[in-house]
């Protein structure tokens, strides 16, 4: 796996692409579409945009004020902003060197600060990287300089100008789209994503030179794997695709590896290039092709029903009925009370937390019955599907512990500043963990990945990233899928709810009155919320249905039985 480091350097860069006033529609494909949601995602773009060329007689403000505009446009290599640049400049200016995103509707004024500069001030909301790693922006990014000389003609072009582009939020999503490179955890079991932003000219292109010869996000590096070794690379660069088949080139290095190992690579490749409309991936060296298949992969989709404890005992809800999990839902029946449940992958065991004293444990399928951790004011436990139990007081973040009936271990590196942790989630993967925690004063959603070893044993935490700043305390944090995290904040009479992509945005909607659980399904709609009245919602469009009442717990799926 190739070093992380080295490749996250943020270009600061130019080019904001306002409104679509004075930039044109260039059809592509298709009818109109209706507008996007936050992280849905396309194959391609229905159009993108051809924005003006230089005016005659333009002053240097007017000349960087139609550069800024033309970052909208990525067809042909940005190559209307480039009619904006000198002659000397317009094969070395890098516009995929990294994207600053601001608010949509931004306007800016280019100001002369000098015979021959203009500076431009931008107000980041976020950030895109040159590998595509979208960040939210945590400051503020000094003005914007460009130098301009006056050519033979009298007209002014730029003659030095920052690498990369600065677009509003709706230019990027118009420009640029979410895509997925696919990693596996340590175990070989699980395919990870890991969320990339790229311009939605040949993304196919882009897609696979950044899982081939890139690297994983590097928050993420040291908790997933991947199948392609150093030395194989794209022979050709260019990822052609056909009738949905797209056709990856590698160079001879690929000709020493082992059957395994192509496997893998394949599996990769086709659940990558899968997100930019591809159906169908075929590898070759040369003229010829290379013989591999996708390898099986353990799921992380959870049942349709909602997992609940209600008077009538423990089970899936289907309508008013319970269908009851084998052996657990007799062993819950015998256990004391509980407030907070999360069920295995393979349904034999629950972690829990008793009502009475707060402790955390584990119950068994045939009857037995562990307390775990004693610790005072312990967050609701989350599990994984390695059999491990993750307790920690939410007023010692550090202090996280993964426990199995032979004893804890002490996860090394938990939260770092951080004074309070109120509520955590595992991805169904086991690969990261997603916590609500406080440090100095600021109260974020954050992610850090899980450090295990081959046989999925936990052992630390990589360096955790911020995903969203929140503006109130948390009850609970639920994985909605394998990419997108909800967090519910406590809005004293008015809840809210953060949804957020990991490695892209996050919205904010109003929660149903009386909120204190989530558990997510298989994608953002089949989030369920649970109030202190013991209803139960599920979101339909815009609004929230009650499904069910007189609910206990809302219990947490981590899988399925294989």
């Amino acid at each position: 796996m190739r070093a992380a480091r080295g490749l996250r350097a943020l270009a600061v860069a130019v080019v904001a692409a306002l409104a679509l006033t004075a930039c044109a529609g260039l059809p592509l494909t298709g009818t109109v579409q209706g507008g996007r949601s936050v992280g849905e995602q396309l194959p391609g773009p229905d159009f993108l945009r051809l924005p003006d060329r230089p005016q005659a007689g333009a002053t240097p403000e007017e000349i960087v004020d139609g550069f800024l505009r033309a970052g909208a446009g990525p067809v042909s290599d940005w190559a209307r902003a480039r009619e904006f640049l000198a002659p000397a400049l317009r094969d070395t200016w890098d516009p995929t060197a990294g994207v600053i995103i601001e608010p949509t509707g931004t306007t800016r004024t280019p100001l002369a600060v000098g015979e021959n500069a203009v500076e431009v001030a931008v107000a980041p909301t976020a950030t895109v990287d040159a590998t595509g790693v979208y960040e939210p922006a945590t400051g503020g990014t000094p003005p914007l300089r460009f130098e301009l000389l006056q050519q033979e003609d009298g007209e002014w072009r730029i003659s030095q100008a920052p690498d990369g582009i600065v677009l509003d939020r709706d230019s990027f999503v118009t420009a640029f789209d979410r895509y997925t490179l696919a990693y596996f955890d340590p175990t070989w079991q699980y395919l990870v994503p890991d969320e990339r932003w790229f311009p939605t000219t040949n993304a196919p292109t882009r897609i696979a030179a950044a899982l081939i010869e890139g690297s994983p996000v590097e928050w993420l590096a040291g908790s997933v794997v991947s199948a392609f070794p150093d030395g194989v690379a794209l022979s050709p660069t260019a990822v052609p695709v056909s009738v949905g088949e797209a056709q990856v080139s590698l160079n001879e290095a690929a000709l020493t590896l082992e059957q395994p190992t192509l496997d893998r690579m394949q599996t990769q490749l086709d659940e990558s290039l899968a997100s930019a409309g591809v159906t169908r991936v075929q590898m070759r060296v040369g003229s010829s092709e290379v013989d591999a298949a996708a390898v099986a992969v353990r799921s992380t989709r959870v049942a349709a029903q909602p997992l609940v404890v209600t008077a009538g005992g423990f089970g899936f809800l289907t309508g008013d009925e319970l269908d009851p999990v084998p052996g657990l839902s007799d062993a819950l029946e015998q256990a004391a009370e509980v407030d907070a449940l999360a069920l295995s992958p393979d349904r034999v065991f629950a972690a829990s937390r008793f009502a009475a004293d707060g402790w955390t444990g584990r119950i068994d399928a045939d009857g037995d019955v562990q307390v775990f951790d004693q610790r005072p004011a312990l967050v609701a436990p989350t599990i994984d599907a390695f059999g491990y139990v993750w307790s920690v007081p939410e007023t010692a973040p550090s202090a996280l512990r993964a426990w199995v009936p032979s004893g804890p271990i002490e996860i090394a590196n938990a939260w770092p500043g951080a004074a309070t942790l109120s509520a955590m989630a595992l991805s169904r993967d086991g690969t990261r963990l997603a916590a609500a925690v406080t440090a100095g004063g600021r109260t974020t959603l954050s992610v850090a990945g899980v450090i295990r070893d081959g046989d999925g044993v936990p052992s630390g935490l990589g360096d955790p990233v911020v995903l969203a700043d929140l503006d109130g305390p948390v009850s609970s944090v639920a994985w909605l899928d394998d990419s997108s995290i909800a967090a519910l904040i406590d809005a004293g009479s008015e809840p809210r709810l953060r949804e957020q992509v990991v490695g892209g945005e996050g919205t904010e909607t109003a929660a149903p009155a009386g909120a204190d659980t989530l558990a997510g399904g298989n994608s953002a709609s089949t989030l369920r919320v649970h109030t202190d009245q013991g209803s139960l919602f599920i979101r339909r469009g815009a609004n929230w249905t009650q499904t069910a009442e007189g609910i206990v717990v809302l219990a947490i799926q981590q899988g399925s039985p294989r």
